[in-house]
C-alpha cells in the first residue's frame, strides 16, 4: 500500500536539499554577483492611477532621462561588465508614454540587447506591437489585475480593461514575440475574481499568467484594509499550486519564503531575493539601486549615474543587498529558516524599523 506519510517525508528532504544548496550558492552570489536583470525605469508618468503602485506613478509625474543617458549606460554595461549582456527590461510608469522609445530601443538593439517590458497594455495598438517587436522586444507583461468593473476601478482609469485585453490581442496577433505574460495583483477585494480569470485567460493564447499578492509598498500602505488575509494567502497559493498541472502556466511572483509546503509548488524554483545580485536598476532621475518596488531612501540608493558610471556602482557599492537581511534583525536572526529565507524579500523590508512587512511563518508554516 503506498505510504502517503513517507512519501510526503522524502518530498521535504528533496526540498531541503535543494534549499540548502540554494543558500550556499546565494553566498556566493554574494561574493561574485552577476547582473541578469537591468531595470530602466523611463518615466514615472502613467495614464493609470493604481491603487496599489510601488513607484507613486501618475500623469503628472516626471519623465525619465534622455535617450542619450540610457544608451550610455547600456554602452558601459557592454564595455565595463564583460560576459553575459544582461536582460533590459523596460518600465515606468507607463513605457509607452515616451515618444522616443522606439529611437532608444532600436539604438540599444545596434548595441546587442533585447528588452522585456511591463506595461498596462492600454497603448499597444497594432501598430504599437509592431514597432516593438521590431525593436528587439522578446517579452511583455502586462497587467490585468480584476474583471472589468474592479480592475477600472483599482487601476483609476475608465475603460482601462477593454484596451489593456485589446493591447494583449494585439500582441498575440502580430506575434513573434518569446513571451506574451499577463501579471494580477490580488488584494482582499478582488480575489474571488481568480476563478473568473483563469477561464479568461485559459482561452487567450498568452504564455503564462503571473499572480501575485498586493505588497505593502508605495501607494498601497495606505489602503491596509486591502491586505491580503491569512486565508486569502492560503486560498491565493493553493489555487496556483492547483491550476499549475492545467493547461494555462501559473506561476506565483518570486517573492517571500513560502515554507515547505508551498516552495517549489507554486513557482519553477524556490525563494530567492535577486535584488542586487542579480538585479539592479537605473530610475527615472539617474538613481541606482536594486529593484525598482524597494523603498526609495538613502540606504537603499547605491549611487546615481549622472556622477558615477553605472558599472562601477554595480561592482564597488550595493553592500546593502550583498548580505543577508536577517543580519539586520534578532528575530529573523534566530529564526529556524533563516537559511533558507536569509530575512525575505528586500522589496518588503522596512528599513526604518529593520523589520520585515510581510513573513509568512506562522500564516503558512
Amino acid at each position: 500500500m503506498f505510504n502517503t506519510e513517507a512519501a510526503m517525508q522524502e518530498i521535504c528532504r528533496i526540498k531541503a536539499g535543494h534549499m540548502d544548496q540554494l543558500a550556499a550558492y546565494r553566498q556566493n552570489l554574494y561574493a561574485s554577483p552577476i547582473l541578469r536583470l537591468l531595470f530602466l525605469e523611463l518615466t514615472l508618468r502613467c495614464n493609470e492611477h493604481c491603487f496599489h503602485c510601488g513607484s507613486r506613478c501618475g500623469s503628472d509625474s516626471m519623465d525619465g532621462m534622455p535617450v542619450e543617458k540610457y544608451l550610455e549606460v547600456l554602452a558601459d554595461v557592454k564595455d565595463h561588465l564583460p560576459g553575459h549582456i544582461p536582460q533590459v527590461c523596460l518600465t515606468g510608469g507607463e513605457p509607452l508614454l515616451r515618444k522616443d522609445l522606439f529611437e532608444f530601443m532600436r539604438h540599444g538593439m545596434e548595441l546587442g540587447y533585447r528588452y522585456s517590458m511591463t506595461s498596462n497594455g492600454t497603448l499597444i495598438t497594432p501598430e504599437k506591437a509592431r514597432l516593438l517587436r521590431a525593436n528587439g522586444l522578446k517579452t511583455i507583461s502586462i497587467s490585468i489585475d480584476g474583471l472589468e468593473e474592479t480592475h477600472d476601478r483599482q487601476r483609476g482609469l475608465t475603460g482601462g480593461y477593454r484596451r489593456a485585453m485589446e493591447g494583449i490581442e494585439n500582441l498575440l496577433a502580430e506575434g513573434g514575440f518569446s513571451s506574451v505574460q499577463v501579471t494580477t495583483v490580488l488584494n482582499h477585494e478582488n480575489i474571488h475574481e481568480l476563478e473568473p480569470l483563469y477561464h479568461i485567460f485559459e482561452n487567450m493564447d498568452i504564455d503564462s499568467w503571473r499572480v501575485v499578492g498586493i505588497e505593502p509598498i508605495g501607494r498601497a500602505l495606505e489602503s491596509p484594509e486591502l491586505m491580503l488575509t491569512p486565508e486569502d494567502s492560503r486560498y491565493l497559493l493553493d489555487f496556483i499550486r492547483e491550476r499549475r498541472t492545467e493547461q494555462l502556466p501559473v506561476t506565483y511572483g518570486c517573492s517571500h519564503f513560502l515554507g515547505m509546503a508551498y516552495e517549489r509548488e507554486v513557482r519553477d524554483w524556490y525563494f530567492l531575493c535577486n535584488a542586487g545580485i542579480y538585479v539592479a536598476s537605473v530610475m527615472a532621475d539617474g538613481s541606482v539601486g536594486a529593484c525598482l518596488d524597494i523603498e526609495r531612501c538613502d540606504k537603499t540608493i547605491q549611487g546615481n549615474v549622472y556622477q558615477t558610471p553605472f558599472s562601477e556602482i554595480w561592482k564597488n557599492r550595493f553592500q546593502l543587498f550583498r548580505s543577508p537581511l536577517s543580519e539586520r534583525n534578532e528575530v529573523c536572526r534566530t529564526c529556524e529558516y533563516e537559511k533558507w529565507c536569509a530575512g525575505g524579500a528586500h522589496h518588503s523590508w522596512d528599513y526604518e524599523k529593520e523589520e520585515q512587512r510581510i513573513c509568512y511563518k506562522d500564516i503558512l508554516f
